[in-house]
């Protein structure tokens, strides 16, 4: 029959593999997690750009256009400004619950995918 304290060490051993284990198990849920958000994140993130860009240069030729037909080329410039600020007073007071609460559960859904 095997002495207390050599069941005690093989107990000791079990607990650390275990715990091992256990952390080996983590990082690879993590690694794995993040591999999928990390691309779709990334994707996204591009076609934000490019369309940033088609805006930003479209706004610039609307703003030399209606500066042209205005007869001085920063009147155009401030329509478009002026124009900008109130989408995004209304996107900060209407639409701020509808564009938080989509965002917030897709990035939810990919983590717990």
């Amino acid at each position: 029959m095997e002495t207390p304290k050599s069941l005690i060490e093989l107990l000791l051993e079990k607990i650390e593999e275990y715990g091992i284990t256990t952390y080996e198990l983590t990082k690879l849920k993590l690694l794995k997690t993040t591999a999928l958000i990390a691309p779709s994140l990334l994707s996204r993130l591009i076609v934000i750009f490019i369309i940033s860009a088609f805006i930003l240069i479209l706004s610039i030729g609307i703003a030399l256009l209606l500066g042209d037909l205005l007869g001085k080329l920063y009147y155009g410039f401030f329509i478009m400004a002026a124009f900008y600020l109130v989408v995004g007073i209304v996107l900060y007071f209407y639409l701020h619950k509808w564009i938080k609460k989509p965002v917030a559960n897709s990035i939810i859904k990919q983590i717990l995918q």
